[in-house]
């Protein structure tokens, strides 16, 4: 984890040294935009903006009101209902690839009306560019808080709410500025920084060793070559969440390390293995041409202190290529870098979603920042929630709202709501696991992956 105690970052640059040793690493103006400031009015050269119009919404028959720019060469969009409570809600974007135009967008899951109808204004910014750049949505989206309070008033209480890549930002957020934001909902969040990079180069290096196909660094053709042996080798090729169990014993060892390394035994993993296993192979090939840690972040990943669980048939352990962290330097210092560490210090009530199966952002993130706010003596700002859905950020509008409305209370109380344990692997692997905040309607009707687990 990033938060690592001075032992372990000795132990890793250690290690990174003895690896070392041993083998010798201007755009066009927004669309529909309906104002400009002299903080940046432009885009960053190469970058567009894409920000159409926003059609206001009609809430206790007044319409609310929109406003949509660019600020410090981000696009933006405001909207604040007719009786506004004097609240903001920030929203954080998730990742967006290596491409050059940039837009904001509104609140998922139903809670631009949901926030709306309950006298809330929302603000959400494109940031200032894209890529996997951590330090652009913080920047980006505390700019537009300020940009708010000028522009419209400053607000009683700030909000900040997002997914997947956005929970990156919001977990760094609370910690780069303290105090300035009240409550947190992130959702499918990255809330266990580069240990993320890790999970990736871990599926790809066992797999590799166990089907006896080494492929790192990653060569131009492999996903048609080298990815097809592995499958071949493994069993995986003809493996579905639903259908018969097509691996072999590396196969199933390969399996049972992703599981492990993903948050551990659950209801829905052997399922969310068999949904993900395809795409894992493909995260592990560089997107990005540059050479920076947002354009591209692999280079902060490494396997130089991990332990892979269950170790047989293969000693994997003793098999496994171990690659250091090509910046390493970049991986640890604690200031706020493209992708930067979250130490486990919030300082507002964070209330977080997570889908159990999801291997995209798997449920690991959840435990790891669990253990990092455990160590920093402040549990009692975060609650947790599973949720029994396997796709990436797969919420519906129920767990959502519950969610932030939980959020609200307990900021507005001091009441802590209810969530789940994440970090004792006993109640993790208990087969009702989940089930306390999981739309039950949406399993009933079917909706997404929610079928592949059992009826709560």
């Amino acid at each position: 984890m990033l938060s690592t105690p001075v032992r372990t970052v000795r132990r890793l640059l250690a290690a990174t040294a003895t690896l070392t040793l041993a083998v010798g690493l201007a755009g066009a103006a927004p669309a529909g935009a309906t104002g400009r400031d002299a903080q940046g009015g432009e885009p960053l050269p190469g970058y567009t903006i894409e920000n159409p119009p926003l059609a206001p919404l009609v809430v206790g028959d007044k319409p609310t009101t929109v406003r949509q720019g660019v600020h410090r060469h981000a696009g933006y969009i405001i909207e604040v209902p007719a009786r506004w409570n004097g609240d903001l809600v920030l929203w954080a974007h998730g990742y967006r690839g290596q491409g050059t135009v940039l837009s904001p967008e509104p609140p998922a899951f139903g809670l631009r009306q949901r926030l709306l109808e309950q006298g809330y204004a929302w603000a959400s910014s494109s940031y200032d560019r894209n890529g996997f750049d951590i330090r652009s949505g913080v920047l980006g989206t505390k700019d537009l808080a300020d940009h708010f309070g000028r522009t419209v008033r400053r607000p009683q209480h700030t909000y900040v709410a997002g997914v997947s890549m956005g929970g990156y930002v919001i977990g760094r957020s609370l910690e780069q500025y303290p105090g300035f934001y009240d409550g947190a909902l992130p959702m499918c969040g990255v809330l266990g920084d580069q240990t993320l990079l890790d999970f990736y180069l871990d599926y790809n290096l066992v797999a590799q060793a166990l089907a006896g196909v080494p492929a790192y660094p990653t060569p131009a053709d492999y996903l048609t070559n080298a990815v097809p042996r592995i499958q071949v080798a493994l069993g995986l090729a003809g493996l579905t969440p639903t259908g018969p169990d097509t691996t072999t014993d590396r196969g199933k060892q390969l399996r049972a390390v992703t599981v492990n390394r993903s948050g551990g035994p659950r209801p829905g993993a052997d399922a969310a293995f068999a949904l993900w296993k395809d795409f894992l192979f493909s995260i592990s090939v560089p997107t990005g041409s540059g050479n920076s840690p947002a354009q591209r972040p692999g280079q902060l990943s490494t396997n130089l202190l991990t332990r892979y669980t269950p170790n047989s048939p293969v000693n994997v352990n003793a098999t496994v290529q171990r690659v250091a962290p090509e910046n390493v330097w970049q991986r640890l210092l604690p200031t706020l870098t493209e992708v930067p560490q979250i130490a486990g210090r919030p300082t507002a009530p964070v209330l977080s979603l997570h889908g159990l199966g999801d291997l995209f952002v798997p449920f690991s993130m959840e435990q790891a920042y669990a253990t990092d706010v455990a160590r920093h003596g402040r549990s009692k700002l975060v609650v947790q929630r599973a949720i029994r859905a396997t796709q990436h950020c797969e919420f519906t509008p129920a767990e959502a709202s519950a969610a932030w409305d939980d959020l609200v209370s307990w900021v507005r109380t001091g009441k802590r709501p209810a969530g789940d344990t994440v970090t004792d692997p006993a109640v993790v692997a208990r087969p009702d696991y989940g089930c306390r905040f999981s739309d039950r309607a949406a399993y009933a009707a079917g909706v997404g992956t929610r079928r592949l687990y059992p009826a709560c």
